[in-house]
């Protein structure tokens, strides 16, 4: 039982200490006092926790406030050329995002949200906050929707029960059936479209990206002004070049050079 509770305790101090992490990286910068008095913790706990971060380079301090330290970002490029197969991607996001002046990306599912792997942007792009490693609902975005059309299924069922189907615009398709009958079009076309589900004003278009087998890899996506991103260029010209580049990488990654 001695060894139960250690264990326990341990991995109790592992949460606290993501939660101080979690609380940093939402205000950028936070204090002692301000994450004491935000986490209810004691505040030599904090200081604990604090320290220890500081020492092994995840945290930094800089005067009473603390940061995030540069260590995070050693171990997301580590994460992200992982697969080989995603720096074969970066490239093609750049090229994308310079043919239609907008913002792309490539983004992959993981435990049943989207994460941003690649983003670049045109010159005359929407700068939103979706950077690189941030987390999105699947069913309010294109590649998200592309990347959900192309799952079992079983994966399509479990992800829908954990997450839901949030409103996150007044666009935002909620209905099940109703997703369920776009996701089957997308299927059938081969690309799908988020017309202002995801951010008032902004439309997209998404493509799938399946590796050497056959799976879905991720999803490449191509987002700009609803004013802009419409009619011909939405519907046909965006996703006839987005679609050749995905065969091209897919074939690529079927036949290695």
């Amino acid at each position: 039982m001695d060894h139960i509770a250690h264990s326990d305790d341990n991995i109790r101090s592992v949460e606290l200490s993501f939660g101080i992490i979690e609380r940093i990286r939402e205000n950028r910068t936070a204090s002692l006092a301000e994450l004491t008095a935000e986490t209810g913790l004691a505040k030599s706990t904090v200081h604990a926790h604090l320290t220890t971060l500081t020492n092994l380079g995840f945290i930094v301090r800089e005067g009473d406030e603390y940061r995030l330290g540069l260590r995070f970002l050693e171990l997301g490029e580590e994460v992200r050329n992982h697969r080989s197969e995603f720096r074969l991607i970066q490239g093609h996001v750049k090229t994308l995002a310079e043919r239609f002046d907008e913002r792309a990306q490539f983004i992959v599912e993981e435990n049943g949200e989207g994460v941003y792997i690649y983003r670049e942007t045109g010159s005359h792009a929407v700068q939103t906050d979706s950077g690189v490693g941030r987390r999105i609902h699947l069913h309010s975005t294109a590649a998200g929707k592309a990347i959900l059309a192309n799952l079992s299924e079983e994966r399509i069922r479990e992800i829908l029960e954990q997450h839901g189907l949030a409103a996150v615009t007044d666009q935002t398709v909620t209905d099940e059936a109703e997703l369920r009958s776009e996701l089957a079009a997308v299927r059938e076309r081969g690309f799908s479209f988020n017309r202002e589900e995801n951010l008032r004003g902004l439309n997209a278009v998404g493509v799938p990206v399946r590796d050497a087998n056959g799976e879905v890899l991720g999803a490449l996506s191509v987002s700009g002004p609803s004013h802009r991103m419409k009619g011909e260029k939405l519907e046909v010209e965006v996703p006839d070049l987005m679609l050749g580049m995905a065969n091209e990488i897919e074939l690529n990654l079927a036949y290695p050079q």
